[in-house]
């Protein structure tokens, strides 16, 4: 791996909105250390960014914020941003941050109370579990009035596609306080169930909430269970 990355180091590649478009695509490794840095520093060629790398990213980041404006010639602005995301980098690697498990709907419902209990509105979100229930994404995806809420099945799917979630499970309030879904509530989640079937997409239940009570979709037999771990694991309010 080391050698296939000094070997991109040697090729200059002058195009940074090339590189943008790349990263956009195919992600960050697709790229040379040379195009991240050039990325990173909003250049519009990557000669600097080349020459800057070029004794290698350890060399460059273990400069003080003096020797990247003095000796390195970065502006102030641009030591900061190099700084930054060496910090970050480190960070990510000591953090103990841990995303939730939610494994029922009643870890659901716990979990999901303290964004949706006493807003004035209907919210409608959806939550982006991967293969464990483990949550990689929490999107609120409309909002409507007291006692409605229109959704664009695009939009409810869409964060799902994103970031790669095997399931999903959709969540609304209702603020008069009664969590019993309505007709318009089951017909949307058969079809965004459908619509996630075609896409190779769980939808693994739909929670209602109200003001100390929820329903679950799936627990009511409301839609099937596609997740049988997930469908052994019902728990009813």
């Amino acid at each position: 791996m080391d050698g296939d990355w000094l070997n991109t180091e040697q090729v200059v590649v002058r195009d940074v909105d090339d590189a943008r478009r790349r990263l956009m695509r195919l992600g960050t490794g697709a790229l040379s250390n040379a195009e991240l840095m050039g990325v990173l520093l909003g250049a519009s060629e990557l000669g600097r960014a080349t020459a800057l790398v070029k004794d290698g990213l350890k060399a460059l980041l273990a400069e003080s914020p003096e020797a990247l404006v003095e000796y390195r010639q970065l502006s102030e602005e641009e030591a900061a941003r190099v700084l930054a995301a060496s910090e970050l980098g480190r960070r990510l690697h000591t953090s103990r941050e841990e995303r939730p498990r939610l494994q029922t709907p009643q870890a659901i419902f716990e979990w999901a109370r303290k964004l949706m209990v006493g807003t004035r509105r209907e919210e409608f979100h959806v939550l982006c579990l991967n293969s464990r229930n483990v949550l990689l994404r929490h999107v609120c995806v409309a909002q409507g009035s007291v006692d409605q809420c229109h959704v664009d099945p695009r939009e409810a799917l869409a964060p799902a596609i994103a970031c790669r979630a095997t399931g999903i499970v959709l969540v609304h309030n209702h603020p008069s306080g009664d969590p019993e879904p309505s007709v318009q509530d089951v017909a949307l989640t058969r079809q965004l169930k459908e619509g996630g079937r075609l896409l190779c997409l769980r939808l693994l239940d739909h929670i209602v909430i109200g003001e100390t009570r929820f329903v679950s979709m799936l627990a009511r037999g409301l839609i099937k269970g596609d997740d049988s771990g997930f469908t052994s694991r019902l728990q009813s309010p």
